[in-house]
């Protein structure tokens, strides 16, 4: 992912603009004029076509756990917003699973970049209904295919202070969920400074990751990809 000064001045000052705009609406009339980030300097200047990829189809192994990944990972973005490698990230995730005697299948969801919905579309292609789902920037969810988005089984939003041994227990538990077995909650630590720590770096992630979107496509095999 390209980043740089000049970009970074660009999307705080479309955001400082966008914050002037609604302070005047408060004192005048609204404008039907709202700043945004339409036309201006993608982070990624190519995108990537997916147009010739094999379509996600439902699974029919019950044993099967399908994970739900972003659509920049592994091409535009290739580390998580703590700098963990995504392929490490993705082999720890299939380890916890296979090591509960599950079977992991990854697909690539390119209609969201919504961790929730990406995390209920890989659940609900998922041969047992269990589904993880991963942005790029590393926050992650387990889901089962008949919740509502936003009521999922267990949710990581704190990316910057995941670890390989994280991914690898939440592999673990959506197994477990698969199996029927009393699942423990994976503490998470937690850090109040990390948000503002991270906060320009995870919207740049999510703007780049937003960027390779391709909803005609939808969900995409992306193992071995």
């Amino acid at each position: 992912m390209q980043m740089n000064e000049d970009l970074i001045k660009k999307i705080v000052d479309a955001v400082m603009e966008q914050l002037a705009q609604l302070e005047n609406q408060n004192e005048t009339k609204p404008s039907k004029e709202v700043p945004s980030m339409v036309g201006r300097e993608r982070i990624n200047d190519q995108k990537t076509d997916y147009s010739s990829y094999p379509r996600a189809k439902k699974g029919t192994d019950p044993k099967e756990i399908v994970i739900g990944v972003g659509a920049a990972f592994q091409k535009e973005i290739k580390k998580t917003i703590c700098d963990i490698p995504l392929d490490e990230v993705l082999r720890n995730v299939k380890a916890g699973i296979e090591e509960e005697g599950m079977n992991a299948r990854v697909v690539k969801i390119l209609d969201t970049s919504d961790v929730c919905f990406m995390a209920l579309e890989a659940a609900k292609l998922s041969g047992s209904g269990i589904g993880v789902g991963i942005q790029s920037k590393g926050t992650t969810v387990i889901h089962q295919k008949d919740l509502y988005p936003l009521s999922n089984l267990e949710l990581f939003p704190q990316a910057p202070l995941m670890t390989l041994d994280t991914y690898r227990k939440i592999g673990k538990n959506a197994a477990k969920y698969v199996k029927g077995e009393q699942v423990v909650p994976i503490p998470c630590t937690n850090d109040p400074m990390s948000r503002p720590k991270y906060q320009v770096k995870a919207a740049l992630m999510h703007i780049a990751e937003t960027e390779q979107l391709d909803p005609k496509v939808g969900a995409i095999e992306w193992e071995g990809r």
